[in-house]
């Protein structure tokens, strides 16, 4: 289960961004020459989902993970700005924070 959950938080993460880059897409189409609504039609409700259950998912995470409170809200914070999910979800994973198994025990090279 806590792999699965994980999982699917990192899946939120990048579809966020992407639901970003086609909801800025779609406005720069509104507000452009073409003037046509259609892409914030569509890609709006998409990225209200999408930014939903990053939330949920953040929250999730953070107590399986047992994470502290700044980390936390950092990650909730991330999914105002554009791609930030991603620049989270990218340092979580190196720092460790979204791993689903323990680490293995490195065997002991005796020296000398």
């Amino acid at each position: 289960m806590r792999e699965k959950i994980t999982k699917l938080f990192v899946v939120a993460a990048v579809a966020e961004a992407c639901s970003w880059l086609a909801l800025l897409v779609g406005m720069a189409v509104k507000y452009g020459p073409p003037g046509n609504e259609i892409g914030v039609k569509i890609f709006g409700p998409i990225h209200g989902g999408l930014f939903v259950a990053y939330g949920v998912l953040v929250l999730a995470v953070a107590r399986l993970h047992r994470w502290r409170t700044w980390p936390t809200l950092v990650a909730l914070a991330c999914s105002v700005p554009p791609f930030a999910t991603l620049v989270f979800e990218r340092w979580a994973a190196r720092r460790g924070m979204l791993r689903t198994a323990p680490e293995p025990d490195r065997p002991r090279i005796p020296v000398g």
